[in-house]
């Protein structure tokens, strides 16, 4: 059997089309993992709105003076990597620590629009750009997260830069459009969306209809994604693993992208 014929065999039904063999294949070495998260500092890019916060450590004791080190954090739920539960803009609908494990992995579909972002900061993603993606790798999988490979990533260590605020306080990133989050949630059922930003809305969003529209259908977004440009279009899954805050609209995620070496 082809090594990517069943990913976690446990955790997933088969019916998915080339998925990873299981936990050893991946152990191994034999699959190839891209890690999609960054790591927590102080210096992470946070949402400029009010009541939110940048990341927070202290540490609490130390090897020198008791014997052991540990170390007490704060931090919003929204704030690094992180995954928005679909309760997070609309009501009735499952919290972080209700998503079922078996919808927290999934095929992957990265989407490249880097060149459309370098020359627009408020690009959106758009169906147009879905059906391209589809015209060279075949149909979306049913059950896939897509994500935005825009670029941003680059200014990630440059908080201004990241959320790019104008002298009227206006956001500018790139984000998805509505009319794509609407064909994938309806046309091909997708879990979920991830983007390398600040926001699956693009920054001048008002409305976060993107949000609306993906946990209005009971999926769930990731942002703020890593090194996605080392992830092949299609092809990858995606294990997404976030903190399990009890009716948390959401938290830090660590995430992998799990694939045949190329």
């Amino acid at each position: 059997m082809h090594r990517l014929a069943c990913l976690l065999p446990l955790l997933v039904a088969c019916s998915s089309p080339s998925a990873p063999a299981g936990l050893a294949e991946i152990a191994n070495g034999h699959l190839q993992v891209v890690d999609l998260s960054y790591p927590l500092n102080e210096s992470n890019p946070y949402w400029p709105g009010e009541n939110y916060s940048s990341f927070r450590f202290e540490t609490i004791a130390t090897l020198e003076s008791d014997g052991v080190y540990s170390g007490v954090f704060s931090m919003p739920e929204h704030l690094g990597t992180h995954l928005d539960a679909p309760n997070h803009f609309e009501a009735d609908q499952p919290a972080v620590d209700e998503i079922s494990l078996q919808d927290l992995i999934a095929p992957m579909v990265v989407v490249d629009v880097r060149d459309a972002c370098q020359g627009n900061a408020d690009y959106r993603l758009r169906t147009a750009d879905l059906q391209s993606w589809e015209a060279q790798h075949g149909r979306i999988p049913e059950g896939a997260v897509v994500f935005a490979l825009t670029g941003w990533g680059q200014y990630w260590d440059e908080y201004n830069r990241y959320k790019n605020e104008d002298a009227e306080g206006q956001l500018h990133f790139p984000g998805f459009s509505d009319e794509a989050a609407a064909f994938l949630v309806t046309e091909r059922s997708i879990k979920g969306i991830g983007i390398d930003s600040l926001s699956v809305d693009f920054g001048p969003s008002r409305t976060f209809s993107v949000h609306h529209i993906v946990n209005g259908a009971g999926g769930y977004n990731i942002e703020n994604v890593a090194n996605l440009e080392e992830v092949p279009p299609s092809g990858a899954w995606l294990i997404a693993a976030p903190v399990k805050i009890e009716k948390g609209s959401g938290g830090p995620v660590r995430g992998w992208a799990v694939f045949e070496s190329r």
